[in-house]
């Protein structure tokens, strides 16, 4: 058997939540929690909002997708309406799901930027280290589903996960309606 003895390091974390995977790998509800991003709006908005978009579907596969979403955290009920002697629901996305891609000419700029901050998030995961051992240990044996499955990762995947809320509960929450972020001066 070949071994491979090349150095390779580490260059991504790249989290697959599988609650979150499973329910956007459907191309439609991906396009409904980026509408749900946007605004509030019904299973018949998200109807009409889709037809427009060349997507037809009935208004209880809609729902379903809907549905499917809130099973997986991603949407809730943002108000309900009384009309007609009936209840609307109105549903809106508290979470952003990110299908990008840096362009290959642009990775090295990226890399220099992470370079540049890297040592303050060293310093920010130490921290949090000190300060929380006892509840990320505690978190991570939780989520190890047997005594065997303790060497992977799940103390990389709950640090990921407190930086990622700790950027939008810091960042993507002062964007402002345009999109733009705020300027923090």
């Amino acid at each position: 058997m070949a071994e491979f003895t090349s150095d390779v390091t580490v260059e991504d974390v790249v989290v697959r939540d599988t609650n979150v995977s499973d329910a956007v790998d459907e191309p439609v509800r991906a396009m409904i929690l980026d509408m749900l991003a946007d605004a509030e709006r019904s299973v018949t908005d998200l109807e009409a909002a889709l037809e427009q978009r060349g997507y037809d579907r009935t208004r209880n596969t809609i729902r379903h997708h809907v549905n499917e979403l809130r099973d997986a955290g991603l949407v809730e009920v943002a108000r309900l309406e009384e009309r007609g002697g009936g209840t609307t629901k109105y549903y809106r996305a508290n979470t952003i799901v990110l299908s990008y891609a840096v362009p290959d000419d642009r990775r090295e700029d990226v890399a220099a930027m992470a370079a540049e901050i890297a040592p303050d998030i060293s310093e920010i995961v130490a921290n949090l280290e000190d300060e929380h051992r006892e509840t990320i240990e505690s978190i991570a044996d939780e989520m190890a589903p047997c005594e065997h499955c303790r060497s992977q990762k799940y103390e990389t995947y709950l640090l990921l996960t407190i930086l990622r809320r700790g950027f939008v509960d810091g960042v993507v929450q002062d964007h402002d309606e345009s999109g733009e972020l705020e300027d923090r001066n």
